[in-house]
């Protein structure tokens, strides 16, 4: 199906063409004078020097070919040049019921299968989510969302960091603790416990004890890099341990990832590409990529052309020891044998920015990827606070994750409660948990990825305005006229969509047409703010046409019909695109 833009600009074209211009003049764009009209066409302007014309005189004779359009209610030519369009209200409907009856709205299939994998998350293991792992999660699952929705295949992964040296500190600790486990017994043969010899809150007390003590103590950090080392190395009670500290931390971020209605295909890590790193390093050495630089081995990736330093990828440090570019190139390598995406798409904090830069750059000279692919690194700005400094709890700690969702929460059961006196606590709590979640994901995702925002709870959870509870409001206001219409004796099932009779229904009929466009920006763009900023406007739009408007208590019947019909078409579209953001609505609030 076509856009909007399209379709109209089709008409234009046409016009132009039997008025004895060139159809390329006649593109038509929204109107930067909506009090003028609702859309408008320069292209007078531009052919005025090519056929020796006055603008107005083009734009006459072009006004004159659209007397009769079936698309346009109004064409007219203003000076100096310009054509000032408004739609019919018979085309608008056609277009909407067309949208109505296709799937996904009308908006078009890919023209081929395409694989996209999306990298998101990147939390490390044995430490507890924080805040700074909010917008990776949140923007990641939209990301991901819009282009299962565009049609194409998408792989989410986690990418977690899980074999670094957190993971031998936290075993130096354990030993310090509790030398007498099987684990540290060297000549235990035995099968090791299923159970771990720790708590997930043990845990996160365990990793920051182990890493304060190893910024204090040379040699308990010498023991940590050294346990690091053994785990690797594939020790056996290391190793057990290892398994351990995974199976308790994954679990804890599953429930928590759950909480913000996130979720991954690939539960993979570091170490899912260890086995790669040998034979890949080897590679690009006989390759004659790798050379030495101060003891590395190193891959120039600076072009020619390139204004700014771009330093060497590290492929191994001094001591042999591998990078996260090492684990992010074999990870890509492994991505092309097992998934052969077409594109790979890595959500992180914009300070990682070079990082990527060099390792996609690596991995292109290397030969891990052919020119097809395309790898795109977005990166986000920080969480602050109200004082627009990066988001600390008063103590100055970073606030965890799961402490944030339950803070906005509690905030929306607050005022839920005060509101609606005649609700239960039990279902306000229900409630609470769903508009908090819009809460947080849309305050987030409102705002553009690179861009840092604060994170004001206050504002975030008001039922006004730019936020996710507005959002809501607005689709459970239509959810609960579409249920006073079937209480009277209404079916949804068989209405139909009617010419607009007034400003207000038009203009939010309007909205609605823009959906394929606006999906079309925030697919290509990765930009999930593009649908916080259009459904914002349709929210508008509606609650204007509803405060203008009598829908239920409209006494004829077949217009009723139509008003119900524009209805549901508008909670349909809404409700898709918060789900594209990643939450959904209650029934009532």
């Amino acid at each position: 199906m076509k856009k909007i833009l399209e379709a109209i600009s089709e008409e234009m074209k046409k016009a132009f063409a039997d008025a004895g211009y060139d159809e390329e003049l006649g593109k038509v764009t929204l109107s930067n004078r909506p009090d003028l009209c609702e859309y408008q066409c320069n292209g007078a302007m531009a052919g005025a020097k090519r056929y020796h014309k006055a603008p107005i005189a083009i734009a006459g004779e072009v006004a004159e070919q659209l007397k009769d359009s079936p698309v346009f209610s109004q064409a007219e030519a203003a000076a100096p040049g310009f054509l000032n369009l408004k739609l019919s209200d018979d085309f608008l409907c056609t277009y909407l019921k067309e949208m109505q009856a296709c799937d996904k709205f009308g908006m078009e299939a890919p023209d081929k299968e395409k694989t996209i994998i999306v990298d998101y998350g990147g939390p490390n293991v044995a430490k507890p989510l924080h805040v700074g792992h909010l917008r990776s999660a949140v923007i990641g699952e939209s990301i991901k969302r819009i282009a299962r929705f565009a049609g194409f295949r998408v792989i989410g992964d986690i990418h977690m960091g899980d074999w670094g040296l957190q993971m031998g500190l936290i075993i130096t600790e354990l030993q310090e603790r509790k030398p007498e486990l099987v684990y540290f017994q060297e000549d235990y043969t035995g099968e090791y416990p299923k159970e771990p010899p720790f708590t997930i809150t043990e845990m996160e007390e365990i990793y920051p004890t182990a890493s304060r003590k190893s910024k204090e103590d040379p040699v308990y950090k010498e023991k940590a890099m050294e346990n690091t080392f053994k785990i690797q190395q594939g020790v056996r009670g290391h190793r057990a341990l290892w398994e351990h500290i995974m199976n308790v931390s994954v679990t804890d971020m599953k429930r928590i990832y759950d909480k913000l209605n996130v979720e991954f295909d690939l539960w993979n890590g570091e170490s899912t590409v260890q086995y790669l790193l040998a034979d890949m390093v080897e590679g690009m050495k006989k390759g004659g990529y790798a050379h030495e630089s101060e003891g590395a081995l190193v891959v120039d990736v600076k072009e020619e052309s390139d204004t700014r330093e771009i330093p060497p990828c590290i492929i191994l440090k001094s001591d042999g020891a591998a990078l996260y570019s090492t684990t992010d190139l074999a990870t890509i390598s492994e991505r092309v044998t097992k998934y052969d995406p077409d594109s790979m798409i890595y959500i992180t904090d914009k300070r990682q920015a070079m990082h990527f830069e060099q390792v996609f750059r690596c991995a292109r000279k290397t030969k891990l990827i052919g020119e097809d692919v395309k790898l795109v690194h977005i990166g986000f700005g920080t969480v602050n606070g109200k004082d627009g400094k990066p988001f600390k709890t008063r103590d100055g700690g970073v606030p965890k994750l799961e402490k944030l969702i339950t803070d906005i929460d509690e905030e929306m059961l607050r005022k839920i409660l005060e509101s609606r006196q005649d609700m239960s606590e039990e279902e306000a709590r229900k409630i609470a948990d769903i508009v908090g979640l819009a809460a947080l994901k849309y305050g987030d995702l409102s705002n553009q990825a690179a861009k840092d925002y604060s994170f004001d709870i206050d504002r975030f959870t008001s039922f006004e305005g730019d936020t996710g509870p507005y959002i809501l409001y607005t689709i459970v206001r239509i959810k609960s006229i579409l249920a006073k219409y079937q209480e009277q004796g209404g079916t949804l099932e068989n209405t139909q969509l009617s010419p607009a009779v007034s400003p207000d229904e038009k203009a939010l009929m309007m909205e609605i047409a823009k959906f394929n466009t606006m999906m079309e920006a925030a697919f290509t763009e990765c930009a999930p703010h593009k649908v916080c900023a259009y459904i914002y406007d349709l929210a508008n739009a509606f609650n204007r046409f509803y405060h203008e408007t009598k829908i239920i208590a409209e006494e004829d019947e077949a217009k009723k019909a139509g008003l119900i019909a524009l209805l549901v078409l508008t909670r349909e579209v809404l409700e898709t695109c918060i789900d594209l953001l990643g939450f959904s609505a209650p029934d009532r609030m």
